[in-house]
């Protein structure tokens, strides 16, 4: 890889492993610290998320008018403000404000980093963006292996660890990306207004649509992991330094494990459906799991598990985007796949926190087991539109033909 992008790569691990500090613990904090329910604190995780999709869209907006260097100087200020209030206020509504304004800074930070990544080594294909996905897992290992030493002192020191890790990242890219910023290639990028085709012909998008509805499924259940079975954990006794070690494994095994996984999809694994529907099964393998489970061995192994399909199901998604994106509108299909993925986030912890609230942690796993069910019927019927296209290709290729031969016969 070239130079600036290893610059890169060190600033998107910085960042998680800030982000980490915070996130495994804000349902923890909000519910027992500040003494509200599960439903107020999926709605503040809720706000957060929106915040963070409200500040991609203005991140990618701001990397094409004013670039790279600025606009991460600008996501970057915004959450180092927000960290460093939040360390003295605790009450729920400065919690909330706060964890909105975190939202909206690392919201803008993202986009502009993944398009930097691109621009730093264009001929790279794949691998720029590999690099940052590696990244952004060594940051989960380290930022959740360490929140359990920190919390361990003082939970609320979190606080203050979330926002030294940002203010360092701040001067990180204040002294390196100036000059990384300006190598930045800009290229035109169609978006969903230049697209010519109507919607309702459009069968990539339909395709993309149903791809979409599972991956949105998979999301509202990922997420309770981050929120509602964080909270279930610590009612059963187990400690944070043990629910922040199920974090680190996660990110210990995306970044060791990817070479057997990818030799078991090579392997036994033909398409991007059939890799889909292996990972959707693995997760809920892991959720039935989470049904039995009241001490850490059995969270461990749902994590493991868990993890096992994540590896198979979120690159699977936007590789499928890629393939159904026409020439110059793979930004468009991404963005489709990326503000799903963000939407999960958002609604996920809010109705599980609904479903404990009302009912109990194990109706919202049974609901669970049966969204993934809804997940692999949709994933096994996303290519028929595809089918339908070229059946209507054909059609019209078998109509062209009996005009020629009726021409050339007259």
């Amino acid at each position: 890889m070239p130079k600036s992008l290893w610059f890169l790569v060190i600033a998107m691990a910085l960042n998680v492993t800030g982000a980490s500090f915070l996130w495994p613990l804000n349902a923890i904090i909000i519910h027992q610290e500040l003494g509200k329910s599960l439903t107020a604190a999926g709605f503040v995780l809720m706000l957060n998320s929106a915040a963070g999709v409200i500040g991609s869209l203005l991140g990618g907006r701001l990397f094409d008018q004013i670039g790279a260097y600025k606009t991460m100087l600008f996501g970057l200020i915004v959450t180092v403000i927000s960290a460093f209030i939040l360390i003295f206020y605790h009450s729920y509504y400065f919690y909330m404000v706060l964890l909105i304004g975190l939202g909206f800074g690392t919201g803008v930070l993202f986009p502009a980093m993944y398009a930097l990544a691109g621009s730093l080594w264009p001929e790279g294909g794949r691998k720029p963006f590999n690099a940052m996905y590696v990244a952004q897992n060594v940051g989960v290992a380290v930022g959740t292996a360490l929140v359990g030493v920190v919390a361990s002192v003082q939970l609320t020191a979190v606080f203050t660890a979330n926002a030294v890790m940002y203010a360092f990242l701040l001067l990180f890219v204040a002294m390196f990306f100036r000059s990384i910023g300006s190598k930045a290639v800009h290229s035109t990028v169609s978006n969903v207004f230049e697209q010519k085709r109507p919607i309702k012909s459009n069968y990539q998008i339909h395709a993309l649509g149903l791809v979409s509805i599972a991956f949105f499924i998979c999301w509202i259940a990922y997420t309770q992991w981050q929120a509602n079975i964080s909270v279930h954990t610590q009612s059963l006794g187990i400690s944070l330094q043990y629910y922040s070690l199920l974090w680190t494994i996660n990110g210990l095994m995306i970044v060791f494990a990817q070479p057997i996984i990818a030799y078991a999809i090579r392997k036994w694994v033909r398409t991007l459906k059939q890799q889909m529907i292996v990972g959707v099964l693995i997760f809920m393998i892991s959720y039935a799991v989470l049904l039995q489970a009241d001490i850490f061995t059995m969270f461990l192994v749902a994590m493991i598990i868990l993890t096992i399909g994540e590896m198979f199901v979120w690159p699977a998604v936007p590789t499928i985007a890629s393939k159904l994106a026409p020439k110059n509108k793979e930004g468009y299909y991404q963005g489709i796949v990326n503000s799903v993925a963000t939407g999960g986030r958002m609604v996920g912890p809010l109705i599980g926190g609904l479903m404990v609230d009302f009912y109990s942690i194990s109706v919202l796993i049974w609901l669970l087991l049966l969204l993934f069910i809804v997940a692999i019927g949709v994933i096994s019927i996303y290519d028929l539109p595809l089918k339908k296209q070229n059946a209507i290709k054909q059609q019209k290729k078998e109509a062209a033909s009996l005009l020629d031969s009726d021409s050339l016969n007259a």
